[in-house]
């Protein structure tokens, strides 16, 4: 049978243990450390939370080793249980929390700075695909410079990425009040590019906020 990509969010909360050391951490009296983040992420977006509480219900209803769902379920993370407790039973402590926290609806807190490279990637997806994509590792094989990085972004992405990337860069410096902080969560965003000689972190991603907010303005 095909997959269908019927757990698509739950597949991505999944991979949020994948940043905490693969294994369920949860109790039903509280979430652990990857869920916490998985939840924090979701109050900017509840329409995840909903979406991987549906697709629990799926699941558990059709049972985790029902054929029906066997190739769907070989694209979920695999996330080890503790001991003595079945990954069915770990996934009804991650629906309870889920329950929870959208009968509460909490509102998303912008001050609070990520936990894991998971929740950061999440909470600056934007952000995360201009310093991955274009100021990655391999930076000095494809550009001569950063400008030119930068121009290539621009043509490549489409103008909502570019304002999306304008809005997480101030929410980015906000949560991130340290240099040391800042240069340690751009790492974690993919960036492997220096700023310009005398020219601090901080400043740069200020200026290229400006380039990409004024590009295409007459």
């Amino acid at each position: 049978m095909t997959p269908t990509d019927r757990f698509r969010e739950l597949r991505d909360l999944l991979r949020a243990y994948e940043s905490t050391g693969h294994t369920f951490d949860d109790t039903l009296e509280a979430p652990g450390a990857a869920l916490r983040s998985y939840l924090r992420t979701s109050a900017f977006a509840p329409g995840r939370a909903e979406a991987a509480a549906r697709e629990i219900d799926d699941l558990l209803a059709v049972g985790l080793f029902s054929d029906e769902i066997a190739d769907d379920v070989d694209l979920l993370p695999h996330i080890e249980p503790p001991k003595g407790v079945g990954v069915e039973d770990c996934l009804r402590a991650v629906r309870h929390h889920l329950g929870n926290f959208l009968a509460k609806r909490p509102a998303p807190n912008a001050d609070f700075r990520p936990q894991t490279s998971w929740e950061w990637r999440h909470r600056f997806p934007a952000l995360s695909h201009l310093l991955t994509s274009y100021f990655h590792q391999d930076f000095s094989l494809e550009y001569e410079s950063r400008a030119e990085a930068i121009d290539d972004y621009l043509s490549a992405e489409a103008p909502e990425d570019h304002a999306a990337v304008v809005q997480e860069v101030d929410g980015f410096l906000t949560v991130n009040t340290s240099d040391d902080d800042l240069a340690e969560a751009a790492r974690v965003l993919g960036l492997r590019v220096t700023p310009p000689s005398d020219v601090t972190l901080r400043q740069w991603l200020i200026d290229i906020k400006g380039i990409i907010r004024h590009f295409g303005r007459p």
